[in-house]
């Protein structure tokens, strides 16, 4: 008939959506002014003053993209590369082929939250982030990276300090069934799936500031 509404993809829209509202920066500025929120709630500045760097390898799927081998963990995929303040709030995600080391993809991380965190100032990390490449990126952004070591001699898990809190956020992220793989064709695509996760997460805790149990995935 002439007037039939024309069919729409329902799942490309919403796509189509999604992808215009990380270009234009609306979820990175969502997130960005919970982070500011929740902190002043616990006390804090709104702004944090240190980061702290972890990355979690995952497979990918047949939707494509890039991706490679992580030999470290012996998984071909794709790497999220998370950067979290002292509490666990995400501050910036970077996901790209899992066989880009921690050190070499680093510097790319933290300058992409430090406009965003003008007060950063230290940066908290393992032993594989000391690296020339590290200590540059920090030195042209004001920061000073701090290496938490494990202690001489001990073996198998050791709970280090600030290194618990980025386990901890991947140990969150991971709850999400989506997060369960990496699902996505594009990178930036993967990135935002991992934001909205964190924006789900804190807007929860905002809602419910006295309740320590995470919404269900």
């Amino acid at each position: 008939m002439a007037n039939e509404t024309p069919f729409v993809d329902c799942e490309r829209t919403i796509y189509g959506h999604v992808r215009a509202f990380f270009r234009d920066g609306g979820w990175e500025s969502i997130r960005h002014h919970i982070v500011g929120m929740l902190r002043e709630g616990a006390g804090h500045e709104p702004g944090p003053t240190a980061a702290i760097p972890g990355t979690q390898s995952v497979t990918t799927t047949e939707s494509g993209g890039p991706r490679a081998y992580d030999a470290a963990k012996k998984i071909k995929g794709r790497k999220r590369h998370v950067a979290v303040d002292t509490q666990g709030l995400l501050l910036g995600v970077l996901v790209h082929a899992a066989s880009i080391q921690d050190a070499d993809s680093a510097g790319d991380l933290l300058r992409r939250i430090k406009p965003l965190y003008n007060w950063l100032r230290a940066v908290f990390a393992d032993s594989i982030y000391d690296r020339l490449a590290v200590l540059r990126a920090c030195f042209l952004l004001g920061l000073t990276l701090i290496v938490v070591r494990r202690v001489a001699g001990t073996k198998g898990f050791v709970l280090l300090p600030r290194k618990w809190v980025i386990e901890r956020t991947i140990g969150w992220l991971g709850r999400w069934r989506r997060l369960s793989k990496d699902y996505e064709q594009r990178p930036e695509v993967a990135e935002v799936m991992v934001t909205l996760a964190m924006i789900r997460l804190m807007l929860y805790r905002l809602a419910h500031p006295n309740r320590k149990r995470l919404p269900a995935p």
